[in-house]
Parts: structure tokens; sequence; C-alpha cells
């Protein structure tokens, strides 16, 4: 028989030029089971990579990017589903709704543009990450990695500082602790921290310049957004 994907004859269980299987198992709740399992296994797991980024991320992304790009988890499927974890926490609770408010410019724009990206974390870390990256190729260029390597270390650790985000979103839900500000503080040393340790993690001046560059990439990002949001009213108007 030839296989259903690339066409190439079979003459075993998997194809030996795509590696899809000759017969595909039904879906079914075992097939479910495994699918999540997979997701969530240790080994090589979201579990796995989490704890790898928390004990030392710098030299874990370093061997992703360069050497071994199996142990942890994709970095874009990372970040989508560490953001989706925050925000089906933050929405359950409704934590955000004591911290955003935009009276008076409901109607604008880029508070519109805003209340998407609230809602899809996801991507607005990823954009947001693209402006991030720009910066650290400026402050960081001698170290020779090109952008969208620094994108794929910045979908990691912002990856992580979403689940810092969801674990005290958790306290303040179910405790009724007023803690996302403790959490923006130990996110943002996590960044730091994470992102100067990529680089060199014997070198302190790193971590002040990977500072910088976050602070930098989000102003960029939201004037970036403003800019976005004016220019769209002044054609609506």
């Amino acid at each position: 028989m030839n296989c259903k994907n690339c066409n190439n004859e079979i003459n075993h269980n998997f194809c030996s030029n795509c590696g899809q299987p000759s017969v595909l198992k039904r879906i079914d709740r075992h097939y479910i089971i495994h699918e999540i399992e997979h997701v969530l296994h240790f080994d090589r797991g979201i579990l796995f990579t989490i704890r790898e980024l928390f004990i030392n991320p710098g030299q874990n992304i370093r061997n992703y990017i360069s050497e071994n790009r199996i142990r942890l988890v994709k970095p874009v499927i990372f970040i989508i589903l560490s953001s989706l974890i925050y925000t089906l926490i933050s929405h359950f609770f409704h934590i955000e709704e004591e911290y955003v408010k935009y009276q008076g410019m409901e109607k604008s724009a880029f508070v519109k543009i805003l209340g998407w990206f609230q809602a899809n974390y996801g991507y607005m870390n990823i954009m947001s990450g693209m402006f991030i990256a720009i910066w650290l190729k400026v402050f960081f260029k001698k170290y020779g990695y090109n952008f969208f390597e620094l994108l794929i270390m910045l979908c990691f650790v912002l990856g992580i500082s979403m689940l810092i985000f969801a674990f005290f979103a958790i306290i303040q839900g179910v405790f009724y602790i007023k803690s996302l500000n403790i959490a923006g503080v130990i996110g943002m040393i996590y960044l730091t921290w994470a992102t100067g340790s990529f680089f060199d993690k014997k070198k302190i001046s790193n971590y002040f310049k990977a500072l910088i560059c976050y602070v930098l990439g989000m102003i960029t990002f939201f004037l970036f957004i403003f800019a976005v949001g004016i220019t769209i009213d002044v054609i609506k108007n």
C-alpha cells in the first residue's frame, strides 16, 4: 500500500519517508487520554520544560537553539499554552477587572486592540516579543544570535512569566489577596535573570541590559499599538 500522506510505498508499520503510520488508530477516549499525557508527561513534556526553565533557563534554551530540540516543548506551543492557562484562570476569577479600566476611551480603536490582546495573551506575547527581540539584537549584538533565535528564547521565558501570573491569579481568586502586582515584580525578575543568563550568566551587565530591553520593548510595542489605533480612529472619523 502507499502512504496516504506522501504516497510513498509502505512495507512496514510506518512510512520510511515521512513516518506516517500505515494504519491510523481510531480517535476515541484512549486516543484523547494519550494525547493529553503526551503533552503533560514529565519526560520531554510541559512539566519537564517548566522545571528546566526554572532551574537553568539560559543553558537549556541555548541547548534547544544549537544542540537538542527534542527535550523541551516547542516554544510557540509553550507560550500559547501557558498564556491560555493564565487567560482561563483570569477570566474564571475575573482578576483583571480590578486592574484594567478604560473609562472614557471605550470606543477608541486603541482600547479595542488592547482588549483583543487581553483576551489573546498568546498572540500579545509573541508580538510584544518581536519588539523586545529587536532591542535584544541591538544590546547583545556581539553574541551573534539572529532575530528569530531571540524570539524563540523569549517564547520560553515569557511563557514562564505567564505561569507565574497564573499562580498568583489563583492565589488572588481563592484567598482574595491582591497579588498581581507581586506577580509583575517576580515575573520581571525572572525575565531579567533568564535573559541575562541566556547570553552570559557571569556578566552582571547582561542583567541590566536585559531589563532595559524589556522596558524599551514594551514601550515601543504599546507606542506601535497606540499609533495603529490613532490611525484607525482618524481614518474612521
